[in-house]
């Protein structure tokens, strides 16, 4: 994968596309209803389609009209709000790792963007078919991203060619640190700084020794 210009936009929808033209003022009500029930407490479990037609404030028949079910539709939601992050690459490592990491600290920040997370690891357990889709059209792209800028390091001499034997765990210790806060610490803090001193601590362990 190539490191320079902006990753991949976010995962096409995978809502089914049939009968009449759709309206999409409608489309973002649903799905904006659907972040809001998210945000207020509501796990993904506890929503039904019935129950999300009648806060968006249209029939179910409008909701799958556009959607199959409740799994489809969240892709979609999935599809808004967490695609990969638009990020311009600027060939510097510790400023791109930073930018990488500084994204999931401000996701974890936003209030329905962290709600969403956290939905996500509970399906994860409950619902390892959506887990999948979810990791197979977000997870990658990000993943990619992340494992492209650890190569370029590797390249330039930044990080130690030895590590590049296995760069998912490196990748993993890039992202862990703030979505350990986000999803198992959600009252740790996530400071301004933080994205600067895990990039820091981690490059630190390695680059090339003497």
């Amino acid at each position: 994968m190539s490191t320079s210009g902006t990753a991949a936009g976010p995962p096409q929808p995978t809502a089914a596309r049939r009968g009449r033209p759709r309206d999409a003022a409608v489309d973002r009500t649903v799905i904006e209803t659907v972040l809001r029930l998210i945000a207020e407490g509501a796990t993904f479990g506890e929503l039904t389609v019935e129950g999300i037609a009648r806060a968006a404030g249209v029939g179910k028949a409008t909701v799958y009209r556009r959607w199959s079910g409740k799994d489809a539709l969240l892709l979609d939601v999935l599809a808004e709000v967490d695609g990969a992050p638009e990020l311009a690459i600027s060939g510097v490592l510790r400023d791109d790792l930073i930018a990488a990491v500084e994204f999931i600290r401000r996701r974890s920040l936003a209030k329905r963007e962290s709600a969403l997370l956290r939905t996500m690891v509970t399906e994860a357990r409950s619902n390892p078919g959506l887990w999948r889709r979810y990791h197979d059209t977000v997870v990658t792209a990000r993943r990619r991203l992340l494992i492209g800028l650890l190569e370029g390091g590797i390249t330039s001499g930044e990080i130690r060619p030895e590590l590049g034997a296995d760069l998912d765990l490196l990748a993993d210790m890039v992202v862990g640190p703030v979505l350990a806060r986000a999803t198992l610490r959600p009252d740790a803090p996530l400071s301004p700084d933080l994205a600067e001193h895990v990039v820091d601590t981690l490059l630190d362990g390695m680059r090339p020794r003497d």
